[in-house]
């Protein structure tokens, strides 16, 4: 009987982290849950014990090395072997670029780029060696077009795709492929303070601002992060093993590449 198949998720506390998460342990991977705050990350790994499989909740902050390399070591000595990796992790904070302050800059690529990039190296040599694996990078359609005052999520999640690909390259010979998700607007904890934000820099209603959010889509509707998730385990199975270098978008067809 071969060994179970383990995954971590960071940023998997929440969100579309959360439906990746019970989605994987509902195709029967184990999975270990990473995010700077413990309370939700314990909730989700228990409903991933609930569905039968193995769970760890782990808190690292992805933008530190020390703290992904001991956060991976952890969920070797629990779990085993890191078969399937999904970055997650990330932040949206909006500013026309003129207001756009080098904190607000550097704390967004830290979060979205540096923390996918950390994630990566910390797990690929033991695919490579493997001779299998599947890397799932969450960008954006923000990673697809520009968006206004956006400029630092955008930049991000632009790199993001850069470096999904080049990775792809360096490890396909290796068993290893690397895919990013292109979510549109999905209905999350981070959607939600974007209506916010709109309801305070405009004086729209929430209703009005979230059909202008609805109304990007062709479908007129947001995504729900099951959605995203149902992508997400197709990339990590052996039915995807020739995608790799490949973005794919879940935006209700508002960006057709």
């Amino acid at each position: 009987m071969s060994a179970a198949r383990v995954a971590v998720v960071t940023g998997g506390g929440k969100g579309i982290g959360r439906a990746i998460a019970l989605a994987l342990a509902r195709a029967d991977i184990d999975v270990a849950v990473l995010a700077r705050s413990k309370s939700s990350l314990e909730e989700v790994a228990a409903e991933i014990a609930g569905l039968g499989r193995r769970s760890l909740a782990a808190t690292c902050d992805v933008t530190i090395g020390r703290d992904v390399e001991a956060a991976i070591a952890e969920v070797r000595n629990r779990l085993g072997r890191i078969d399937v990796l999904v970055n997650n992790a990330g932040i949206a904070e909006s500013a026309p670029l003129s207001k756009l302050d080098e904190d607000h800059w550097d704390r967004t690529l830290a979060v979205n780029l540096k923390g996918t990039y950390l994630c990566t190296r910390a797990v690929v040599d033991e695919m490579v060696r493997r001779g299998s694996g599947r890397i799932i990078n969450i960008s954006s359609i923000a990673g697809r077009v520009g968006f206004a005052y956006t400029s630092a999520y955008c930049a991000s999640k632009h790199a993001v795709l850069g470096f999904t690909r080049a990775v792809a390259l360096e490890v396909a010979r290796n068993g290893v492929t690397v895919n990013a998700i292109c979510p549109g607007w999905v209905e999350t904890d981070l959607t939600a303070s974007t209506i916010a934000r709109i309801v305070q820099t405009t004086g729209r209603s929430p209703e009005q601002a979230r059909q202008a959010l609805e109304g990007m889509s062709p479908q007129r509707r947001l995504i729900q992060p099951d959605e995203v998730a149902a992508v997400a385990v197709f990339l990590a199975g052996d039915a995807a093993a020739g995608i790799t270098g490949q973005a794919i978008d879940v935006d209700g067809g508002e960006v057709m590449a």
